[in-house]
């Protein structure tokens, strides 16, 4: 870590940080040992690479048949890392060889997992590893028993540890070559994997809360924080639309040849994925319209901060609502749960999903451009779209197309799921940094609106 030296701030530091794992993935896959075939392309690397790292899960080659035991293991490293941050797990092992960390390196790691400072720096970094491995070992031991029933113990381990770390890094990579589409009836993937994709996208100060207030008698718990509540109650909210909408949406479509139980499981299961997971029980470029405009909805918006996904943030969306509420109101402040919001939030939540919208506009409107001249396949508005929206927000749902892309198309992907991944979270730390504040005001003049 001989860079956090230089004069670079912590957003900066993350997103060197990224980009290093990246390329690292990359050269890695390259290697004849990493394929069956032994050779894969740069481009096919590459992208496989920052899917994996941005823990996405859009794919241009199978993972299960493409990829040999070594480079799956390449990608699920990434996984992890990427999921849980690379300079989490460096500042970790800096702290357990030195015994301390820089201000620098404390803020870096506190600004991506806590809205507050944390009182017991080491303690987050021990609590984020904990509930890490742990939610991820009682995932795999869960998973292995559905999974036993179809193969080897040891394939079916691997395969339990494989899918347990993809689905709580929200990652949606999978070694079935149909994701999860076999397992429509098995009650116990059903269960297992929502509830791993849920724990991992709610965020490691939302989760750490919990566990802590859990663990206390009645008399010595604290209120939950407001990020706390947000997150839950914006969480809670959006997947039941996306469970509910599916179900009904469906019923003529993806779910029609379904018994009861099974489209039970399957709207559950695809109700949660959408926040940035990507796994698929159902072949998504058969459903209908309106499923597909609601799920990009979802996966715009995504998982929440500090987590293990992407997108603009439950959070960010709550803020927005609570705005929209108090404007109708008349009510000069943003109020949430009987607590204010400060203004400065409020900017940051505006700019964010106007930053975030015009870069899926502008890269939905590249992806149009380069594959109508450079592919013969004609995509139509809303596969593009939904490409875009799932690789911003890190989520990996598709309607096909992915492997498709011109050789240009893949890398713009590639740009997006690394802006995706970093962006709502990182650029705007980095565009605060630098400069005197502001002390001074022009005249007011108004403008119409609406």
């Amino acid at each position: 870590m001989k860079f956090l030296k230089l004069d670079l701030a912590p957003a900066q530091i993350v997103i060197i940080s990224f980009a290093t794992l990246i390329l690292i993935g990359t050269l890695l896959l390259l290697l004849p040992a990493a394929t069956v075939s032994g050779k894969i392309s740069l481009i096919d690397a590459l992208f496989t690479a920052t899917s994996a790292t941005c823990v996405t899960g859009l794919i241009v080659v199978d993972t299960g048949s493409y990829f040999s035991h070594f480079g799956q293991m390449v990608i699920l490293s990434l996984i992890q890392l990427g999921g849980l941050g690379i300079m989490s797990f460096s500042t970790f092992f800096v702290f357990m060889v030195r015994r301390r960390v820089s201000l620098k390196e404390r803020l870096m790691v506190e600004g991506v997992y806590t809205p507050e400072p944390w009182e017991d720096f080491f303690r987050l970094l021990r609590m984020v590893l904990l509930v890490t491995f742990g939610v991820e070992a009682v995932g795999a031991f869960l998973l292995y028993f559905p999974f036993s029933e179809q193969m080897s113990a040891g394939t079916a381990l691997y395969y339990a540890i494989f899918h347990s770390i993809s689905a709580f890094c929200n990652a949606g990579f999978s070694t079935f070559s149909d994701s999860f589409a076999r397992f429509k009836g098995n009650g116990i993937i059903n269960t297992v994997m929502p509830l791993l994709i849920t724990i991992g996208g709610l965020g490691f100060v939302v989760v750490t809360e919990i566990i802590r207030r859990s663990t206390k008698r009645a008399e010595e718990r604290k209120p939950l924080s407001l990020h706390t509540k947000l997150t839950i109650t914006v969480s809670l909210i959006l997947t039941l639309i996306g469970v509910a909408s599916f179900f009904f949406l469906e019923q003529n479509g993806t779910l029609a040849n379904l018994s009861l139980r099974e489209k039970i499981y399957t709207s559950i299961f695809q109700g949660v994925t959408p926040r940035t997971a990507g796994f698929s029980s159902v072949d998504f470029a058969k459903v209908g319209e309106a499923t597909l405009f609601l799920f990009a909805i979802l996966m715009f918006i995504g998982a929440s901060p500090g987590s293990t996904g992407g997108g603009i943030k439950t959070t960010t969306i709550g803020v927005i609502l609570a705005l929209i509420l108090s404007q109708l109101r008349r009510s000069e402040q943003v109020n949430i749960f009987h607590r204010t919001i400060n203004k400065r939030i409020i900017d940051r939540a505006v700019g964010i999903i106007l930053a975030s919208a015009a870069i899926v506009l502008l890269f939905t409107l590249a992806l149009l451009i380069t594959e109508d001249s450079l592919s013969h396949h004609g995509f139509s508005l809303r596969q593009v779209l939904f490409e875009v929206i799932s690789a911003f927000g890190t989520v990996g749902l598709s309607t096909g197309i992915t492997a498709k892309l011109s050789s240009l198309g893949k890398l713009f992907i590639t740009l997006l799921m690394f802006v995706g991944r970093l962006g709502p979270l990182t650029f705007f730390l980095t565009l605060e940094r630098g400069g005197p504040v502001t002390r001074f005001s022009y005249p007011e003049e108004n403008v119409m609106l609406g």
